[in-house]
């Protein structure tokens, strides 16, 4: 029977999300293979990785809140937002105290407009940003909002500086740290980029990629874990059946007002997750994890 489940992999600087995915896909067997939220090649740390049925579960660990432990360096802009790129503005950093540095960041806890760097996975007419950045055509993005739930200063070493941010869903940290270089007015970019945290999945828990084909069948977390942040209910046997073929079940027959349920059979095992459908009176199932 093919393994279900998620790994918490320490992801090294160097190789892409789905290089990572390639590997555990042939250190595992697995065919279906995904993960939870990419990494830039750059960046290491946290990366959920996704095996057989779980990988239905993918999209809930992108809502999680991330946490990250960012290296940037004051007076050089880049093309890629980080020290990859190719310089395209200097300027001096001596003119930021820290007094200064910590009045700018205010403005980037919150809800906040960020526009994602050129060479990012971001889609545009069909197209990923970074293929067209390559090309020598970099897209017009347009601002999305983000929510920056936590932005701290941990060291100032000018031209350094150390960050921890706490986010939500779709916050490039790159472009944080681009947009701050640009308010202080002397350039900035990413050094070093490390994340600690993707939901209960932590840094000082992950297995180091270098580990995996020793550890992988010991690492593997149940697929519950993608969506243990979500309210639960259980299912009798008829309840248990019907969603298991896709059928949806009446509001009133659960508990709760919550707009998605993780729902289990009497076994106590991982059943679907539903959602709430308020104009059909219907908990529908939205990711079936049976059959």
């Amino acid at each position: 029977m093919a393994a279900s489940g998620v790994l918490n992999v320490r992801k090294p600087p160097g190789p892409t999300s789905f290089d990572v995915v390639r590997q555990v896909r042939r250190l595992t067997g697995q065919r279906r293979v995904g993960h939870g939220g990419t990494l830039d090649p750059l960046a290491e740390g946290v990366l959920p990785v996704l095996l057989g049925r779980a990988t239905r579960l993918s999209r809930y660990l992108l809502d999680l809140p991330k946490a990250y432990l960012v290296e940037a360096l004051l007076g050089q802009a880049t093309t890629t937002y980080d020290a990859q790129g190719q310089v395209t503005y200097e300027g001096d950093p001596a003119t930021v105290s820290e007094e200064a540095l910590r009045e700018a960041l205010q403005s980037f806890r919150g809800q906040i407009r960020q526009v994602p760097p050129p060479f990012s996975a971001v889609k545009v007419a069909g197209h990923r940003a970074y293929d067209r950045a390559r090309s020598g055509q970099p897209p017009q993005l347009s601002p999305r909002t983000v929510q920056v739930y936590r932005l701290n200063l941990v060291e100032f070493r000018p031209p350094v500086l150390v960050l921890e941010v706490e986010c939500g869903r779709g916050t490039y940290i790159r472009s944080l740290v681009h947009d701050l270089g640009l308010k202080l007015g002397c350039g900035a970019h990413v050094t070093r980029l490390v994340r600690t945290r993707v939901g209960p999945f932590l840094l000082a828990e992950a297995v180091p990629l270098g580990r995996l084909a020793d550890e992988w069948q010991t690492r593997l977390l149940p697929p519950e874990v993608a969506v243990a942040h979500l309210p639960s209910a259980q299912l009798d046997d008829a309840q248990a059946r019907a969603v298991g073929h896709g059928r949806p079940l009446p509001l009133d027959a659960l508990p709760g007002q919550a707009e998605r349920l993780r729902v289990h059979d009497a076994q106590g095992n991982l059943v679907a997750v539903l959602r709430r459908d308020d104009s059909k009176g219907l908990w529908r199932p939205e990711t079936v994890l049976t059959g």
